[in-house]
């Protein structure tokens, strides 16, 4: 890989998943999804009258939340080793409606919502009417993938990636909103190698996403 950003090597003798993780990347390889519907209600109203943007403000928690958990900023480095990145950014898809494609480009991820947000904002403009996948080069290999599906309010969804078993990074996917009873529900998918992670893992990323999102409802209502 050349050049790394920063990452430290996991410690096999001390790591409680050691078996964990070499039974589900060599004996039997295995990535689940999980897809569920997070009520966003006071996400998309505070939203809604906020010049900040959905797309984006969505982007940071998500990034917020992965960067909170180890499990979710693993890969595999040269010597076939378990590690852990010091930051993951996101890499997200951008729609081109005149050519029906997408490019995907990464930001790198800040902790202050609004600086994440001016970054990401940028790069979605330029990058519209991209007529390339990767517009920025091959993005660093401390991303993970976000897309989304306004167009879609699904209740599952699924990838299926050959070979792609030594693929630690989690992938989420986010549909348009459903407003039931009164409430906007979000689906969102979840696809995680059971290498790193389990459904404790999934269950607690997905809950830490809900109250991010309603973490940047509260910081907009106050005027943030």
């Amino acid at each position: 890989m050349g050049l790394m950003p920063g990452h430290r090597p996991v410690v096999l003798d001390t790591w409680p998943r050691r078996p964990h993780f070499e039974h589900y990347l060599r004996q039997v390889p295995c990535t689940f999804s999980l897809t569920v519907e997070l009520d966003v209600t006071d996400f998309a109203a505070a939203l809604a009258d906020s010049p900040l943007k959905t797309y984006p403000a969505q982007i940071w928690a998500l990034a917020t939340v992965v960067n909170r958990h180890e499990e979710f900023r693993m890969f595999v480095d040269d010597d076939d080793t378990p590690a852990v990145w010091d930051v993951v950014h996101p890499s997200l898809t951008v729609f081109n409606p005149e050519r029906e494609t997408f490019a995907s480009v990464w930001v790198p991820y800040a902790t202050d919502l609004c600086a994440f947000h001016r970054a990401a904002a940028d790069l979605l403009t330029t990058h519209r009417s991209a007529t390339e996948l990767f517009p920025q080069g091959d993005p660093p290999p401390n991303t993970f993938d976000v897309s989304s599906l306004p167009w879609t309010s699904f209740t599952g969804f699924t990838l299926d990636i050959r070979d792609g078993h030594s693929h630690l990074a989690p992938i989420i996917t986010l549909g348009r909103y459903a407003r039931r009873d009164g409430r906007t529900l979000m689906p969102v998918a979840l696809q995680v190698h059971h290498a790193v992670a389990d459904g404790f893992h999934a269950s607690r990323l997905l809950a830490d996403f809900a109250r991010e999102l309603a973490d940047v409802a509260a910081f907009v209502r106050h005027g943030g």
